[in-house]
């Protein structure tokens, strides 16, 4: 297959971040992929940041942060499919070219907020097939415990690069304005495609029969398997969980901070999923961390319920880090899930799964800016917390009444 890597497979828990990226093809995509989510993150901030200055509703606030997420509703795991139809590395570079055309349209000045939102809502269309695509290259790239460290090197990263745009995007949006972020997010796409350009093509193992596979065999494959449904219910749970990054900015007004200063709540949640990424998999013996992705997801969402009583900035900022911190099972139910799945199906697969989440993401964060209208962003996010707990216990008792579940 061209391009593949497939270094000796191991199941050594001594294979560190070092054995990853000495895998030239996966430091390529690992580059990539930040350098478009930095530009990313500083885009989404500057969105956020403007929209809450010309309406100053939380609702029209959270809006505009979950219209990057609604997109997968309508039609974003059809595009994935292109991730098992086409080379994948084609696949993702040509998203990039035309994201940074789409993106560059944004920094026009004086653009309306509806013509935003739907130049926004197609970017966002467009990640469904590179993402299905660079998560189903991984597994090509990388085998045995190599690609469960390659995946939680690229979740850390990917958590970094929200904590660096949050904190950055701020500062840069309140001192420049907001069309030099989208002028540097279109930058980002032109030089993640030069890069991809440079990687093998990553056909699927069997293009042929991928090609002639539908949208609904791509469901029936994870339907079919009670493991992975109960892997994708728990992906789910991230809808309940990111509410915070879109109420940011209302919350810290609700205790008196500026935008800018906003941005740090923003970070927190990403900043304790990096943390906690490292200690699971590289404190934790692989044999036992997916004995805690139930217990794990049930507790990320305790910290998030203190949020009822309006705390201070430090101790929101400590809340939101547990919660990060603790949402660190992702990166555990995300490898066991696409490892599952067969090669020429994965791509589809994974943006079946990953088009549901962001969908039901989007859809969280406008509820709950419609919530908080009436409860107050404090009051919103506990409220979420409070869900999300309850979900995480039923999908506990699932695991724990059905012994395939757990055998996979």
């Amino acid at each position: 297959m061209a391009g593949t890597v497939k270094p000796s497979e191991s199941t050594d828990q001594s294979v560190g971040f070092r054995d990853v990226f000495a895998v030239a093809e996966y430091r390529r995509l690992w580059s990539a992929t930040v350098i478009s989510e930095l530009g990313d993150q500083l885009a989404r901030v500057a969105v956020v940041i403007l929209v809450y200055q010309r309406t100053s509703s939380a609702w029209l606030t959270a809006l505009s942060y979950a219209i990057s997420y609604l997109p997968a509703i309508m039609g974003g795991s059809l595009l994935a499919v292109l991730a098992d139809r086409y080379p994948r590395r084609n696949v993702m570079v040509s998203a990039d070219l035309l994201r940074a055309i789409l993106v560059l349209l944004l920094a026009i000045p004086a653009m309306p907020l509806v013509v935003l939102y739907l130049l926004l809502f197609a970017v966002q269309a467009l990640e469904s097939p590179a993402r299905a695509a660079r998560a189903a290259i991984l597994p090509q790239m990388l085998t045995g415990e190599r690609y469960t460290v390659g995946v939680a090197a690229y979740h850390v990263t990917n958590q970094f690069t929200y904590v660096a745009g949050f904190l950055v995007g701020g500062l840069v949006v309140v001192a420049t304005g907001p069309r030099l972020a989208f002028a540097i997010d279109a930058a980002t796409f032109l030089v993640s495609a030069l890069i991809v350009a440079r990687l093998g093509a990553y056909a699927p193992a069997e293009p042929e029969r991928a090609a002639k596979a539908r949208l609904r065999d791509r469901v029936r494959t994870i339907t079919a398997r009670p493991r992975l449904r109960w892997l994708a219910m728990l992906a789910m749970l991230a809808a309940f969980s990111m509410t915070p990054l879109a109420l940011a900015v209302p919350y810290g007004r609700q205790i008196g901070l500026d935008e800018d200063l906003s941005s740090l709540l923003m970070a927190a949640i990403p900043a304790g999923y990096v943390a906690g990424t490292f200690v699971l998999t590289r404190r934790v013996r692989p044999q036992a961390r997916p004995r805690l992705l139930g217990p794990m997801a049930l507790a990320s969402f305790l910290p998030l319920m203190g949020a009822a009583l309006v705390p201070p900035l430090p101790v929101m900022l400590a809340l939101l880090v547990a919660c990060g911190a603790l949402t660190a099972y992702q990166v555990v139910a995300n490898a066991e899930f696409v490892a599952l799945v067969p090669d020429e199906q994965r791509g589809g697969a994974i943006g079946v799964v990953a088009a549901t989440l962001t969908a039901v993401q989007g859809l969280a964060m406008v509820v709950a800016g419609v919530v908080a209208e009436f409860a107050g962003a404090g009051g919103a996010i506990a409220i979420f917390g409070a869900s999300g707990a309850l979900a995480a216990l039923l999908l506990l008792r699932a695991a724990g009444s059905r012994a395939e579940v757990v055998a996979g």
